[in-house]
């Protein structure tokens, strides 16, 4: 039976309070005034290293991921005619639906998703030969050590955001909010399923580390969630955030001289035929004419896009939501193994979509001068981990010491350490503090898997402009 009563609930890691409306306020508080929230403001959405402003960040988009959310919530509940117990909690739906959107770029590291690859490749190539020299391990341990190599060589942004809200920055929020960010159900840590296993789709990134497995045990254990299925909320912020995107993407390959107005309205009429498309041909042909016949040259595309994005957004929306309603049951317990928008492909949606991906794909991501930039984060964060790998080097005991503010014998440590976040370091001890030394082997190794956390963490958390001017110090680039 579908019961929102038993997902919306007042759960949460310490002090639950007494009231949901209360609640769900407290969340948004925590939420809105989070310094990992406004560092968005300086991260890459598409184009790295960006100086105009009127150019999407992590922020904006965020932002404008967050008002397409609160519009799907708003139209399910309008649809849903009162089941469900939505109509109590409509304040509680809509806001952690829209929260949840707000959050869930909130892990992604500097220089966009192109720099999860820079990460785990170093990790593979560099990170585990530290390892492999500092820690021998036996036959006893060698399966816990394979399963803590999977997890540190698999990061993601995704599963980064659970890390950011629960252990970096603390916010102690609501287990419903935090179980809307879970957008993919696999533990780093598990191996990836095969295609033709059940939940693939939701299971085929990892969704968060080995360092959370047992606060994410504990959040669905409390909200009735089956291990490896999801929360209901995530499929909206999931859908939200696939509307959001690819209509931001031509506009702001418009705003950085990559296509223009001509060149986008063709792209789209070439790939629409081409795919056999109408309805998004149909709706372009509309608007171009009138852009073309009511504006002056330089303001047309403005035009253009603003009348075909605002149509185009309410049709998906009115589209995703009836999907979410004619699946409930299987999105409320978490086993629809789609997202909402990929679910009907012969859908004109499903394929207005696909064509704007692909324009996306062939003529923006791949355009040379964004590919010359991910290259230069890629080197940025790739000299970073080189140069903290110092601190991954040392003896456990070592680095105890020096995190406890004790003189050790490396130079390059004492003066690296004093760089990173109180915050991180802090999250270090704590995980540490846990840990049992009966087995001294396996104690070894789950302390330079948090150690290694702490410098993931420390330099995934920088702005680009951050990483970028740490690299020109560390590198003797600049004073």
């Amino acid at each position: 039976m579908i019961d929102y009563n038993k997902k919306l609930t007042l759960h949460r890691e310490l002090y639950p309070m007494s009231d949901i409306d209360i609640s769900c306020e407290s969340d948004r508080g925590r939420i809105l005034s989070a310094p990992a929230l406004r560092r968005l403001q300086k991260k890459t959405q598409v184009f790295p290293l960006e100086l105009n402003a009127a150019v999407r960040s992590r922020l904006t988009h965020s932002l404008e991921v967050s008002q397409t959310a609160r519009f799907i919530a708003k139209t399910i509940i309008k649809k849903s005619e009162g089941k469900y117990g939505l109509e109590e909690l409509k304040d509680v739906f809509i806001s952690t639906a829209e929260m949840t959107s707000l959050l869930h770029d909130i892990g992604n590291p500097p220089f966009g998703h192109f720099a999860e690859v820079a990460i785990n490749s170093w990790m593979q190539n560099s990170g585990l030969k530290i390892l492999d020299d500092l820690i021998e391990v036996g036959d006893k341990n060698r399966a816990f050590k394979e399963m803590l190599v999977r997890d540190i060589c698999n990061y993601d942004g995704n599963a980064q955001a659970i890390r950011v809200v629960a252990r970096l920055q603390r916010l102690n929020l609501s287990y419903c909010q935090i179980a809307s960010i879970i957008k993919y159900t696999r533990g780093a840590y598990e191996p990836k399923p095969a295609k033709s296993e059940e939940l693939y789709y939701i299971k085929k990134k990892p969704g968060f580390y080995y360092s959370e497995k047992e606060l994410i045990e504990n959040i669905y254990e409390a909200l009735d969630t089956k291990t490896g299925h999801r929360f209901p909320i995530t499929y909206i912020m999931e859908a939200a955030d696939d509307i959001s995107y690819l209509n931001a993407d031509l506009e702001d390959a418009v705003d950085k001289g990559i296509l223009d107005f001509e060149q986008i309205y063709n792209l789209i009429k070439k790939e629409c035929e081409k795919l056999d498309e109408t309805y998004l041909l149909d709706l372009v042909d509309v608007f171009y004419k009138k852009a073309k016949e009511k504006e002056d040259e330089p303001y047309q595309f403005n035009l253009f896009w603003t009348l075909t994005r605002a149509k185009l957004t309410h049709a998906l929306v009115e589209h995703v939501s009836t999907v979410y309603l004619n699946n409930h049951e299987d999105i409320f317990t978490g086993r629809f193994d789609s997202a909402l928008l990929e679910f009907d492909k012969q859908s004109k949606y499903t394929k207005a979509i696909t064509v704007l991906q692909n324009i996306s794909v062939k003529y923006i991501y791949n355009n040379k001068d964004v590919q010359t930039l991910e290259l230069k984060g890629h080197k940025i964060l790739t000299t970073l981990f080189d140069t903290y790998s110092v601190l991954l080097k040392l003896d456990f005991r070592e680095f105890e010491d020096l995190v406890d503010d004790k003189r050790i014998s490396c130079f390059m440590s004492q003066r690296l350490i004093r760089r990173l976040s109180s915050k991180h370091i802090v999250a270090y001890k704590s995980a540490t503090a846990k840990l049992s030394n009966d087995d001294m082997e396996k104690y070894k190794l789950e302390e330079w898997y948090y150690r290694t956390r702490l410098i993931i963490d420390y330099i995934t958390g920088m702005t680009d402009d951050f990483a970028y001017n740490e690299f020109k110090v560390l590198s003797a680039l600049e004073a």
